[in-house]
């Protein structure tokens, strides 16, 4: 035997192709396997959010239009012999409310806006039909009430048919 260490095995034959699939060409003229990342950690879920938590920049909250704004436009559009004024402004006043204490999460404010405004302008016209109405009323009751009471225009009234049955 020699001193000498064993002669190496020789290299094996340079592959024509890629070996097997995900297999690349290196510039070095060699391919080489795919490389095997290591898995990635599953992302967390999303904090549910509850009446505590604190504002979470970047995260889209889902808002909807309050119902009540949307009943006191709607009534105050229609006014329903007044009642429907009335309840467009209570339900404006309270939607309003609502939407402010929602933190942005509930719209509509302008809805509850205008049911406001449509409301107090039914309840003038209501006011303003109320007077007139008796005003009217005062009106009428002197005119129609049948006996012509006074006797100096020489029409029969009670007063002078009481003295003067012949009139």
């Amino acid at each position: 035997m020699s001193d000498w260490p064993p002669e190496p095995p020789p290299p094996p034959p340079e592959p024509t192709g890629p070996p097997g699939p995900g297999w690349w060409l290196a510039s070095d003229g060699k391919y080489y396997p795919p490389e095997q990342a290591p898995a990635a950690p599953a992302s967390p879920p999303p904090p549910a959010f509850t009446a505590y938590t604190p504002y979470a920049p970047g995260v889209v909250q889902a808002t909807s239009t309050n119902g009540l704004a949307i009943a006191s436009m709607v009534l105050g559009i229609l006014w329903i012999y007044w009642i429907g004024s009335i309840l467009a402004l209570v339900f404006g006043y309270v939607a309003k409310g609502q939407i402010e204490r929602s933190a942005g999460r509930q719209g509509g404010r302008g809805m509850a806006i205008a049911g406001i405004v449509l409301g107090w302008i039914g309840v003038g016209f209501l006011a303003l039909f109320i007077a007139i109405a008796v005003l009217a009323r005062d009106d009428i009751d002197d005119s129609f009430d049948g006996i012509n009471s006074d006797p100096a225009d020489g029409v029969c009234n009670e007063e002078r048919f009481m003295e003067d049955p012949d009139c």
